[in-house]
């Protein structure tokens, strides 16, 4: 049953399920067709499984986010009949927990400060190590990096399959906390999964290039390996993932049975032969009927939205 309060920071947990899954979107704007799809997608998942589904507000990057529109998300989720079964956690509510997470690699001496502008690093797309041995003066506004090493990081993704990336050689030394002193996505994510346990990510093919990141993150810190599987993005004509920035239209309230049989339907999933009466039926249905070898192996998908006639 979903609600508005965080979890509590506390880090003794009860009993997890072997299957626990999650939702974590950021308040930058209301629920749109791209944002339910991998929301319906996880949650499905989770419940074929017979495990626990979460939502994770991702609340950490102010200057990003709209006043409201977590409230908006959420009431959007559970008008679809999407509830988490545990309170709601606000990233918000955990940078003691982040910033512990840094501290132990710091003691560890698998970070370090850097200096470098993005004027700087302007046309690399590899960080080139400028500030990795140098000694910053503690006055000087700097963000934190993560030492990455040569050691390729591979997993199978359950619906894009084996995928392999060297770290050093591709992206290098990436950051784990802004200069501005806000904590990085690919920290704060990392943390939370391993707090609530989470075991199976189920998201968007636009995450694909954050995951060897996160599976080294977790590595970095001891945490329990997380199977995944990204599903295709949903684009507009012009190839563009729907968002906020591409004047994604928000989720019509009145349509929230068409909504989710349009995102079956771009999940290629059976649907029922005749239109449900209710949400519930239909999210039964859809239970009983997951199949994810079924959903396409691309990364993105145009598929016309439906008419909000």
């Amino acid at each position: 049953m979903t609600n508005k309060h965080s979890q509590d920071n506390d880090d003794s947990t009860a009993v997890i399920p072997p299957y626990v899954g999650r939702f974590a979107p950021s308040p930058t704007g209301p629920l749109h067709m791209g944002s339910l799809i991998s929301a319906l997608a996880s949650f499905l998942d989770a419940r074929a499984h017979q495990g626990e589904w979460l939502i994770r507000v991702e609340d950490i990057d102010p200057p990003r986010e709209i006043a409201g529109a977590s409230e908006n998300i959420i009431a959007s989720l559970s008008a679809h009949g999407l509830h988490s079964d545990r309170p709601i956690l606000f990233q918000h509510s955990r940078l003691d927990a982040y910033q512990a997470a840094l501290q132990t690699l710091q003691r560890q001496q698998l970070c370090f400060r850097c200096q470098c502008s993005r004027t700087q690093l302007k046309g690399s797309d590899i960080y080139p190590g400028h500030c990795r041995y140098r000694t910053i003066d503690d006055s000087i506004a700097t963000a934190t990096r993560l030492l990455v090493d040569q050691q390729p990081v591979s997993y199978c993704d359950r619906i894009q399959g084996p995928r392999q990336q060297n770290l050093a050689a591709q992206l290098g030394d990436f950051v784990i906390a802004r200069k501005d002193g806000l904590i990085s996505y690919q920290l704060a994510v990392v943390v939370d999964d391993a707090f609530q346990g989470v075991t199976h990510i189920v998201r968007g093919a636009d995450l694909l290039e954050s995951t060897e990141r996160q599976i080294y993150l977790g590595k970095m810190l001891d945490y329990p390996s997380i199977d995944y599987a990204h599903l295709p993005v949903l684009t507009n004509e012009a190839g563009q993932k729907l968002s906020k920035q591409t004047f994604a239209p928000s989720l019509d309230s009145g349509q929230i049975i068409n909504n989710l049989l349009f995102a079956l339907s771009f999940l290629n999933q059976t649907l029922p032969e005749r239109p449900p009466k209710t949400v519930e039926q239909l999210l039964e249905f859809a239970i009983q009927h997951w199949d994810i070898d079924a959903i396409a192996k691309h990364c993105s998908h145009y598929q016309p939205l439906p008419s909000l006639a």
